[in-house]
């Protein structure tokens, strides 16, 4: 059963540096497209950043040039770093797993941005 376990939510000031890490278990990681989405209060999940089998990466407009998503597939792990960070990044981020048309979530870690 793929079980999916973020970390490194929390508090963090404007301006500041984010970095989240998602842990695999239960899928064959490397075969997975890996993700990260965000959801905030009364707006959809949205994503966030994502990367491929083969570590090519794309990114939300609203993180283009912030954001770097990466990728170990020897720990079976997904990392989020954001630099600048906004209130607006304030959300609940998800990371995902993708195989097939088979996808499996986390259950999400807070990240609340403060001025």
């Amino acid at each position: 059963q793929a079980q999916l376990v973020e970390s490194g939510g929390g508090l963090v000031q404007a301006g500041g540096t984010l970095r989240l890490s998602c842990e695999a278990s239960g899928i064959v990681f490397a075969f997975n497209t890996m993700s990260w989405y965000r959801q905030s209060p009364g707006k959809q999940r949205e994503m966030v950043a994502t990367i491929s089998t083969d570590s090519i990466a794309d990114y939300a407009d609203s993180v283009k040039g912030r954001a770097t998503i990466s990728r170990n597939n020897a720990k079976n792990t997904v990392e989020l770093r954001m630099n600048s960070l906004k209130p607006e990044d304030t959300a609940v981020y998800y990371c995902s797993a993708l195989r097939a048309g088979h996808s499996a979530w986390g259950q999400g870690t807070q990240v609340t941005v403060v001025s």
